[in-house]
């Protein structure tokens, strides 16, 4: 039989009409998946995601650092200095294990202790308004680490939370919206920023030689200080590429500073949900009436007497607190649910400030839950505040680059 003779099939026919062959529409579903990874990627390092986000976050977390120092500011030796029960000599040994990071550690005068805890309280005043926000990250964190890490035993969770949030704030472009960095004319110069970091590089030299810094610490605060002398000799002298590359490398870092806030956020509350669960009062529905009980916890007792008095308002905010803290995280894949829930917990956090008398502990929480906060949202709230504009530092400011 000749080769001739030999017809191949015609597979044309089991084709649905209008289909495409398989290897075709591979090809396109591949393309499909790679110009939606090229545009992640694209946005992920051109724009510093969460403005608005990671202002609130800014904003929130310095103002409840700053009303703290300034509420204990008459009990601050006791908490944080020489008078406190916990010695220098005793918070030294401590550091010299842990390898913690404490400027308090530097001197054991008074004076020196006041200069920090003044310090503290100014970053923490500038940084709420945005005032040369990379710098005043940086002085903020070390304002939070030297006092909480000189008295590890004074503090609650919130405490915990400010610490963490301090560290991430530093990686954020959080001064892009509702600061006056946003407000500065960039076509200005600017010599104060030069002069801070400057005066702070002097100080991080002085420190060096006198090996009061040393490991992991050392190399984060030079790291810090060598970056932003790049950023600042690029936009100067080389705006091109070089300034694009560093721009780009501050956005993913940004981006992953963002992230890690938000995964902090759920992890706080999936781990406190499920521990709950565990505990046989949060199982029988009495836990919260324990603590309406306490003298500690009721600075209005008696609102706490009369929550505590009914048994089914307690079993249900008792159930509701360990329902809402383990389904949080999950709620994220569906933004309305997320919102609802989202309220809740700032309302549930808003009732312990009043009735449990934690109005810190509750402050840093909603600080950390505005996080997920709908960007609309906080543009309304932008657009109220510039309608009121009374002291003109919250009105709507133009969006640049921090």
């Amino acid at each position: 039989m000749s080769s001739s003779s030999v017809r191949t099939p015609d597979r044309t026919a089991d084709r649905a009409p209008g289909r495409t062959p398989g290897p075709v529409a591979g090809r396109a579903h591949g393309g499909a998946a790679a110009r939606k990874l090229a545009g992640a990627v694209q946005r992920v390092t051109s724009t510093a995601i969460g403005p608005y986000q990671s202002a609130v976050v800014r904003i929130g977390f310095s103002l409840t650092w700053l009303l703290f120092l300034l509420w204990e500011y008459p009990h601050r030796r006791e908490l944080y200095g020489p008078d406190g029960p916990w010695s220098w000599d005793m918070a030294h040994k401590l550091i010299a294990n842990n390898q913690a990071f404490t400027a308090l550690m530097w001197s054991e005068s008074s004076l020196w202790f006041e200069i920090v805890y003044g310090l503290a309280v100014v970053s923490a005043a500038l940084l709420m308004l945005g005032w040369r926000t990379r710098t005043m990250s940086v002085l903020f964190m070390i304002g939070v680490l030297s006092l909480q890490n000189r008295s590890i035993f004074v503090g609650d969770g919130g405490d915990n939370v400010i610490h963490l949030m301090a560290i991430y704030l530093v990686l954020t472009r959080c001064g892009q919206v509702w600061s006056l960095d946003a407000r500065r004319d960039p076509s200005r110069g600017d010599q104060v920023g030069p002069a801070l970091w400057g005066a702070l590089g002097a100080c991080l030299v002085a420190l060096t030689f006198m090996g009061e810094l040393s490991g992991g610490w050392l190399l984060i605060f030079w790291g810090l200080l060598v970056a932003h002398g790049l950023w600042w000799a690029a936009g100067r002298y080389a705006p091109g590429q070089p300034r694009i590359l560093l721009d780009v490398i501050a956005n993913l870092a940004h981006n992953a500073g963002l992230f890690v806030i938000m995964a902090e956020v759920c992890l706080v509350y999936a781990t406190a949900g499920w521990y709950k669960i565990q505990g046989s009062r949060w199982q029988d529905g009495t836990a919260l009436y324990y603590p309406l009980h306490l003298d500690y916890f009721s600075p209005w007792p008696a609102l706490s007497g009369l929550l505590a008095s009914s048994g089914v308002i307690v079993m249900l905010l008792t159930y509701g607190t360990v329902a809402v803290q383990v389904a949080f995280p999950f709620t994220l894949f569906n933004r309305q649910v997320k919102n609802v829930l989202l309220a809740v917990m700032i309302a549930e956090h808003a009732a312990i400030a009043v009735l449990l008398g934690l109005p810190f502990f509750s402050l840093a929480m909603i600080a950390a839950d505005a996080v997920f906060l709908p960007t609309g949202f906080l543009r309304r709230i932008g657009r109220w505040g510039a309608r009121l504009d009374v002291s003109g530092l919250v009105k709507r400011p133009r969006r640049l680059k921090s």
